[in-house]
């Protein structure tokens, strides 16, 4: 389905749906995870936002609700946290050019994320950071743009570590992305 299309259909859906587009394919969300995807999901976004603001940066934190679109892509995807740096439009309800991307993994997203948002994310133009969060552990899996070409790879585990995404000022450390879920 191209993107045109897919919006169109978004206007006849109830509101309490999420749907994304794909790569073309339609593919209805998961609504309702359990609390501890959704204090990840603000724990990264707190988190990011804080740094941001404290160096003075353009780049600005999303999460769930706030699409990221590409035409020629067909895509219109939600991640669960979006960072983009530089303005967005007033009332804009999506962007297409994301610096970071971070999805929270559930066994019953675990796939998806891995492999069909895979299929699509390493083509946006400015997208340099992609991060999987493994929800029941401090487990993070980060594939980064490096000199322009996807090839960096990073395991980053423990509550001991830090997630620092070099081409945002912003460093979080896993102890803080897991506050209040693992007993921390």
């Amino acid at each position: 389905m191209a993107l045109d299309d897919f919006e169109e259909l978004l206007a006849d859906k109830p509101r309490n749906k999420s749907w994304e587009l794909i790569g073309g394919r339609v593919v209805r969300m998961m609504v309702g995870a359990r609390w501890e995807h959704a204090r990840i999901v603000q724990n990264i976004a707190l988190g990011l936002e804080v740094g941001f603001r404290a160096e003075g940066s353009s780049c600005q934190t999303f999460t769930e609700t706030f699409y990221m679109k590409s035409k020629p892509l067909e895509a219109a995807m939600l991640p669960d946290v979006l960072v983009v740096c530089g303005d967005i439009e007033p009332g804009a309800t999506s962007v297409e050019n994301p610096t970071v991307l971070v999805e929270v993994l559930s066994p019953g997203t675990e796939e998806q994320d891995r492999f069909e948002t895979w299929a699509v994310y390493p083509q946006l133009a400015l997208l340099q950071h992609d991060v999987l969060v493994t929800r029941d552990r401090p487990h993070l899996e980060v594939f980064d743009r490096v000199e322009g070409r996807w090839g960096g790879f990073r395991v980053i585990d423990g509550l001991d570590e830090v997630l620092d995404l070099p081409t945002i000022p912003a460093l979080l450390p896993l102890c803080d992305i897991d506050f209040r879920v693992l007993g921390t």
